[in-house]
């Protein structure tokens, strides 16, 4: 830090205090996203991310429904829900930061991605915050750290050896996986829900595809407002009961509340390395337009696959096989 000034400093000092006030939990991380898109309208990465964090709170909280509390083992939940919250945590204390410091720069009317390395972020994401703020292409930047993000989490969450065995080579991950009953939803005041599924999770290609087919759903100029409304009048809780209280016809789903159900989660920070010094960046994460081969109008299907859990819950309890 011996170019910067004391000023600069003070301001690195107060930004890593800032995220990690807010790196605390799912709840605290969603509400930070959504805050920070409402002070900042140009960034759609981070409402984005807003409503991808209230999928991670919904599937933590699933662990504790009424389905999953039934079929998996102790053990098991606490593996699944330690994943989903390492993902989140690693995200958020990789890309909160470089938030700060575009809101700091918007301030100023002046770039500071100067003080990105003193994050520890990425090459590639501090050029391409550089090229925001020369060229503004909005649409490259939510890309970029579409890419950014999934890479951040790619070797120490899905290649990291003990998620490998314990999580990503379960019975339980790769039927959800093969079921797509992991969906990234997003919801509306009215009770219909939109999204996409995630099938091949542990495939980084993939998980930036879907990313970028969720940023054109989000972004629709028709749905766009009915989500900002979901997001805007709906506290995140975690309870899938957050979008479920609008639907017309009444589920029997019972998934309690984050703060509720799991504690606050100490992390070790881990040895960085820049991914974009180590893996070649594909011309198709950047360039190639992500379709959709599945109708993204997913509120049919959602009650199917709630037909579908309830059914599994009955034949596990039927057939008395033990908890995995």
């Amino acid at each position: 830090m011996n170019h910067l000034t004391i000023h600069e400093i003070e301001t690195i000092s107060q930004m890593k205090a800032e995220t990690a006030k807010k790196n605390l939990d799912n709840i605290s991380r969603t509400d930070a996203y959504f805050s920070y898109f409402k002070k900042n309208p140009d960034i759609i990465w981070s409402f984005l991310a807003s409503m991808v964090s209230r999928n991670g709170g919904w599937n933590m909280c699933d662990l504790e429904g009424h389905v999953f509390r039934e079929i998996l083992e102790p053990k098991t939940k606490k593996e699944l829900f330690l994943t989903f919250e390492r993902a989140n945590w690693l995200i958020f204390h990789d890309v909160y930061p470089q938030l700060l410091v575009y809101q700091y720069s918007t301030k100023i009317k002046r770039p500071m991605f100067h003080l990105l390395p003193y994050f520890k972020c990425s090459e590639f994401i501090q050029k391409e915050w550089e090229r925001y703020w020369k060229e503004g292409n909005r649409e490259r930047l939510t890309t970029s750290l579409i890419i950014n993000e999934q890479n951040v989490i790619h070797t120490p969450v899905i290649g990291h050896p003990i998620y490998k065995k314990r999580v990503f080579q379960s019975w339980i991950f790769n039927v959800q996986d093969w079921l797509h009953f992991s969906c990234v939803l997003f919801p509306t005041c009215g009770g219909e829900l939109y999204g996409a599924s995630v099938n091949g999770f542990k495939s980084l290609s993939k998980r930036i595809n879907l990313g970028k087919r969720l940023a054109r759903i989000l972004t629709h100029p028709r749905l766009f407002p009915f989500f900002f409304e979901f997001a805007d009048k709906t506290p995140h809780t975690g309870s899938r009961n957050d979008y479920e209280q609008y639907f017309k016809t009444k589920t029997n789903r019972n998934t309690p509340i984050l703060r509720a159900t799991f504690p606050i989660i100490e992390h070790n920070h881990y040895e960085y390395e820049d991914w974009s010094k180590n893996r070649v960046i594909s011309p198709a994460w950047l360039y190639f337009q992500s379709r959709h081969r599945n109708p993204i109008h997913l509120t049919d299907w959602y009650y199917e696959k709630s037909n579908q859990l309830d059914l599994m819950l009955a034949l596990h309890k039927t057939s008395h096989i033990k908890k995995i």
